[in-house]
């Protein structure tokens, strides 16, 4: 269970609290639930019930053991909690990273994918412009892990993006294609290793190349348009159109390289200003591409480490046996490293949902981040120091770290930049 998932159900157990006529109050739209802080227990807590005492005119606390009655019968909730004025503190039924490393590992690259837009069809419509390409061209990838087709056409014609003034090299799969901003010349798109030509000559044909194909669309005003996807003819109406307009970068982006000049042009919003500059080069830790990337490569590394040291991943208990003992403390130190990590893995598939039907790939790009950064925070736990021999929990922490290897190369993947194995 998610983070967001849990807030759902808490947000379920208020509602029917007050359908049931237990609480009068307003339901909130959302409900924070959060690590616990020193002192605390379980696997997450939430502050609701001091929230709805106020409004209720009732003790925190007897608000608190209200929820909790409900809570404890729910589904993925193991057990709750009261603690201090009124703290509901949740533990998930298994709930472990063995358990969502096991579940990463199987599926591969396919974790995160879904069926929530099974069966629909999009219309990508852009401009010619380099960052709506790229943008595009991640966008496709990502609707298509949620079970949606997609294809990419120009909304507008060569001449049109040429009054803009802009002169840009639209890189899409390593490919460069030049546009002109001098009206009346040549437009070439390379989508997917292919060139699409349209001639800004009014009554020229205009071609569009989507998935290797060719669909010839008429620049003849009454004339057919039909875009062919994998060699068949879809009709615009069988598609939902999506109008993706980002802001513009504001130089070439090409000097940066096919890997960072991506990144560059995907990780703002699309209303935000995409920022061209070395930074997306430098190898610090104050670059989020850099991270990412090294994130990777450490895994990779781990992996090839504890094989010098004869043992491999295996998905289980990251914790140790011996918490009795005086190592008991670090023992729980790396247990509460591991959180972050799967908190952050565990919130993927949700991400990736988000991303696909907000038509924003940015939110993509900042969760692989996200997940970058925890697995930094972990990888010092996951080879035995010192004198220590290898462990269960040394082989299940390869397995997290493994894990999160494998979700980072299939973001960047459907941004469409390489997940090195060394850096």
């Amino acid at each position: 269970m998610t983070p967001v998932e849990l807030s759902r159900t808490v947000l379920r157990a208020v509602r029917r609290a007050v359908d049931d006529g237990e609480l009068s109050v307003a339901v909130p739209a959302r409900v924070v639930v959060e690590r616990p802080r020193p002192g605390g227990c379980g696997d997450y807590s939430t502050n609701v019930a001091l929230q709805l005492a106020g409004p209720a005119g009732r003790p925190p606390r007897h608000v608190a053991e209200l929820l909790s009655r409900r809570l404890s019968d729910s589904p993925g909730i193991a057990g709750v909690e009261v603690t201090g004025p009124g703290f509901l503190n949740l533990t998930l039924a298994d709930d472990n990273p063995g358990a969502l490393a096991r579940e990463i590992l199987a599926r591969g690259g396919g974790y995160g994918g879904g069926d929530v837009l099974a069966g629909q069809r999009f219309e990508i419509r852009i401009p010619y412009e380099v960052r709506a390409e790229v943008v595009a061209d991640s966008l496709r990838r990502v609707l298509a892990t949620q079970g949606a087709q997609a294809h990419v056409v120009h909304g507008e014609t060569a001449e049109q993006s040429a009054t803009q003034g802009v002169q840009a090299n639209v890189v899409v799969h390593g490919e460069a294609a030049e546009q002109s901003a001098t009206p009346g010349a040549q437009a070439n798109v390379v989508v997917h290793g292919e060139v699409a030509e349209q001639s800004a000559t009014p009554g020229a044909q205009a071609n569009v190349v989507v998935h290797g194909e060719t669909a010839e669309q008429s620049a003849t005003p009454g004339a057919q348009a039909n875009v062919v996807v994998h060699g068949e003819t879809a009709e615009p109406s069988a598609a939902q159109v999506v109008n993706l307009r980002p802001v513009p970068a504001p130089s070439d982006p090409a000097v940066l390289g096919r890997d960072a000049s991506r990144w560059a042009l995907l990780l703002p919003a699309a209303h935000d200003r995409p920022r061209i500059d070395d930074e997306h080069l430098a190898q610090r830790e104050s670059n989020p591409l850099f991270r990412v990337r090294y994130a990777h490569a450490r895994t990779r590394a781990l992996t090839r480490n504890a094989a010098a040291l004869g043992f491999t991943a295996e998905p289980g208990d990251v914790r140790d046996n011996d918490t009795a003992t005086p190592a008991g403390d670090v023992t729980r130190a790396r247990a509460n490293t591991a959180a972050p990590l799967h908190t952050a893995l565990s919130s993927y598939p949700r991400t990736l949902t988000l991303a696909a039907t907000h038509h924003a790939p940015d939110r993509l790009a900042r969760q692989l981040v996200v997940v970058a950064d925890a697995l930094l925070g972990f990888q010092h736990t996951v080879l035995p120091q010192g004198e220590e021999k290898p462990s269960a929990a040394h082989r299940a922490r390869l397995a997290l770290a493994e894990a999160a290897g494998t979700v980072l190369a299939g973001g960047l993947s459907l941004l469409g930049i390489d997940a090195p194995e060394h850096l």
